[in-house]
């Protein structure tokens, strides 16, 4: 087969396997967490295999454990985030008005320093950003409902994530010795060098990131609680599991923390508490827990995750969201490795290579 006709059928097999995924995008999404789950405990199962237990008593015992800690995290945490999200949303137009007693004064020191027509100008800019952000968040959370979180998939997850994470974390060295059986002997190692750095690269973002995000979110939940913010236990927690989106989680955890704040307390002293255990744990995961748990083998700039994660909620829902960090490690492993044969080919210098 030619190199043309390769190419050919490559690029179609890719384009029938994405409007598959588009296709099948609304059911996909248990068996997706079900892939991440097994993915994630992959080497906790190999440790229990290797002490001695058979393959499929250790992956029973890891989901199992999985399933036990999540219980008991929705028992214990679901009753107090409930009456925080409902009392959060019974105070939003009182906490809107407090906040904005707050920064009346400063809204009149503008106004003074400042023309009518600058002010207009202002308002407009504000308003419009205003409507564009609140455009967008409900689009991505329609999106992400419509297409993975209707009440059906929500029972698919329960019930269905556990079983696919079970029978594919039992199989997983069966399923990589079958994939491995079927490439091409004749360029197998590169197929390995590729497949090491793409595992290295998921890896290092998924159990990576997990570890970071849930030590940030217990350190804000208790961090805001202590220092007495209303909601703190809410916000800390989201804030927390939003840190895996890079720049977005913290900015949109620290605005409404500071917001609340501003709108709960009336002196400046517990506002700049409340912002600085959110520029401390910025700092911490910035320079300590990231570069520790995660490392620099994610080869992926922060401003590609945030991209992949928008666009794959945006088409495919929670199944594109699952799916947009390992798309997008794929990607960028296949395109250093084209840019390095590149650079390694005649094309690029000449033919002066020897």
């Amino acid at each position: 087969m030619s190199g043309d006709r390769k190419a050919f059928f490559w690029i179609a097999g890719f384009i029938a396997f994405a409007v598959l995924l588009y296709a099948l995008s609304s059911i996909l999404a248990p068996f997706v967490a079900g892939l991440a789950v097994a993915y994630f405990f992959d080497p906790v199962a190999d440790r229990l295999e290797r002490a001695g237990i058979s393959r499929g008593l250790a992956a029973g015992l890891v989901i199992l454990a999985f399933l036990g800690l999540a219980v008991v995290i929705l028992v214990l945490l679901l009753p107090l985030l409930q009456a925080q999200i409902l009392g959060l949303l019974t105070t939003v137009p009182d906490l809107i008005e407090l906040l904005r007693e707050r920064v009346r004064p400063l809204m009149e020191l503008l106004y003074e320093n400042l023309s009518s027509g600058e002010i207009d100008d202002l308002k407009s800019a504000v308003e419009a950003f205003a409507v564009d952000i609140l455009a967008w968040v409900g689009g991505l959370l329609k999106g992400v409902w419509s297409g993975g979180m209707a009440f059906f998939n929500i029972v698919s997850l329960v019930v269905i994530t556990p079983l696919v994470a079970f029978y594919l974390l039992r199989d997983w060295d069966q399923i990589v010795a079958r994939f491995d059986h079927l490439l091409p002997r004749r360029s197998i190692d590169v197929f390995h060098q590729q497949f090491t750095a793409i595992d290295n690269t998921i890896a290092a973002f998924v159990r990576g990131q997990a570890s970071v995000c849930l030590v940030l979110a217990v350190y804000y939940a208790i961090g805001l609680t202590l220092a007495g913010l209303d909601f703190g236990l809410l916000v800390g927690l989201g804030t927390g599991l939003l840190a895996f989106i890079p720049y977005v989680g913290a900015s949109i955890g620290m605005i409404s923390g500071v917001g609340i704040a501003l709108a709960q307390f009336s002196d400046w002293q517990s506002v700049l508490i409340v912002a600085a255990i959110f520029i401390a744990g910025q700092t911490a995961e910035s320079y300590i827990l990231t570069p520790r748990l995660v490392g620099g083998r994610v080869g992926l700039h922060p401003i590609w995750i945030i991209f992949a994660l928008l666009a794959g909620g945006a088409l495919f829902g929670l199944t594109g969201v699952l799916l947009a960090v390992p798309v997008t490690a794929v990607i960028g492993v296949l395109i250093r490795f084209g840019v390095s044969q590149y650079l390694e080919s005649p094309f690029y210098d000449g033919g002066q290579a020897e």
